[in-house]
């Protein structure tokens, strides 16, 4: 069972008297404090902070707290069973693997634009994609590209998107990850402007339950972008509506260079579905049991018709926040604590010893993605460049392009009495 903390905060009515929605006053000695649950899945509470310290002319961040505490093992899921638990690891070995292959092959000059890395946060990505069904929508991140692994892109398409081939989802029109697939996979495109996303699957969610279908829809945002005014737009929408959304907070730790700490003044980002009356989880980002479970519960708890939740999950981005930067700003013994929590090791280590998987298996696995990896890489780079002649195509909107149809049934419509519109009363004037 999840550890629950509690938080408190003042009734906003305050003082005494009438609380403002006509509930009379509470009788004298009542508490004027109404309490909150917060559930917290994690087996350890990491207690570090981070100072911006100016030495010598120059800013530097510094962190202090106690950084040598022994890794815990994972949480024992309630849900996943042998085979569920191995195909998890092996998306996120595809996935950490694949974006190794997307650094050299832009190392090597072969990549149009930048790499968007996912490391140290596969296991968010991979194990709430996972639970997902057909007919649930998601709106990934530029890092939750084992997301689109697990949604059912290869990473072939992933590669070629990134090296801009005719192949790709895009057609060559886009060399980073912004593609998606709203026929088939059910996955709207990442949206740059950060936020964005949340009030779109908000609308997919609605869209679905005028068709007469609670369906589950998931989007990420991270530390930094969760400050977004969208954000709270979008949210707020799905709670009011008890929409089926099912937000990750991926607190990474940065917002580019951007602590945590210098971003925003409460504990947990969970807390802040306190603000709009829905659920909020937090989950430790490289635990992935932890993570499907929470994941898993939020979207049932959306098929159900019951609104949405937020999930925030822990955890270090282990690179900068794109190829291009180095990550130097970030303090060395921050990186050395969070890798030895690396999501992946973890994760094996969990399946060897639950004997779920032998060493002999293990390395068969791990050979088998590396072998269809290589086979993806050499499809990517053997396929080619769109024809100069093809450029001009897709920029206007074509017969059909736009065409929507339902997706679950047509729209529920209420029916009325007469077509005839009720005539209201004259409007009164005052003199």
């Amino acid at each position: 069972m999840a550890k629950k903390k509690t938080r408190k905060r003042a009734n906003s009515a305050g003082g005494t008297g009438s609380n403002g929605c006509g509930s009379p006053s509470p009788p004298p000695g009542a508490s004027h404090q109404r309490t909150y649950t917060i559930v917290d899945y994690r087996l350890e509470k990491p207690s570090f902070q981070l100072t911006q310290v100016r030495a010598d002319g120059q800013v530097r961040y510094e962190v202090t707290g106690d950084l040598n505490t022994p890794v815990p093992p994972l949480r024992e899921s309630s849900y996943l069973d042998k085979k569920q638990s191995i195909e998890i690891y092996r998306w996120m070995l595809l996935n950490r693997r694949m974006e190794a292959a997307l650094e050299n092959l832009y190392k090597q000059g072969k990549v149009v634009g930048g790499v968007y890395f996912g490391l140290g946060q596969e296991a968010c990505s991979c194990a709430s994609a996972y639970t997902l069904r057909p007919e649930d929508w998601m709106g990934p991140m530029i890092r939750n590209q084992g997301s689109l692994l697990v949604r059912g892109f290869s990473a072939r398409d992933i590669m070629m998107q990134y090296l801009a081939k005719a192949g790709s989802p895009t057609q060559g029109r886009d060399a980073s990850s912004h593609f998606g697939d709203i026929q088939k996979r059910n996955v709207v495109a990442p949206i740059s402007t950060l936020g964005d996303l949340i009030p779109v699957l908000a609308g997919v969610a609605l869209g679905a339950r005028l068709q007469g279908c609670n369906i589950a829809v998931m989007t990420y945002i991270g530390d930094g972008g969760q400050s977004t005014g969208v954000t709270y737009e979008g949210l707020n929408l799905a709670a009011v509506q008890k929409l089926g959304l099912v937000l990750l907070v991926e607190n990474n730790l940065w917002g580019y260079s951007t602590p945590c700490d210098m971003q925003f003044c409460v504990k947990d980002l969970a807390e802040r579905a306190i603000a709009y009356g829905i659920p909020g989880v937090i989950v430790d980002g490289t635990d992935a049991c932890q993570v499907y479970d929470a994941a898993h519960e939020a979207c049932e708890r959306a098929r159900r018709g019951e609104g949405p939740t937020l999930i925030e999950a822990k955890m270090m981005r282990m690179k900068g926040h794109a190829i291009h930067d180095a990550a130097e700003y970030v303090p060395k013994p921050l990186f050395e604590h969070w890798r030895k929590r690396d999501p992946i090791a973890r994760l094996e280590k969990y399946l060897l010893n639950k004997k779920w998987l032998s060493a002999g298996e293990n390395e068969k696995l791990i050979a088998d993605v590396e072998k269809q990896l290589e086979t993806d890489r050499e499809f990517a780079l053997a396929s080619p460049m769109p024809a100069p002649e093809s450029a001009a195509s897709g920029v206007y909107c074509e017969p059909g392009c736009h065409e929507i149809k339902p997706k679950y049934a047509l729209p529920k419509v209420a029916a009325t009495e007469s077509a005839t519109p009720k005539q209201t009363e004259a409007p009164a004037h005052l003199k």
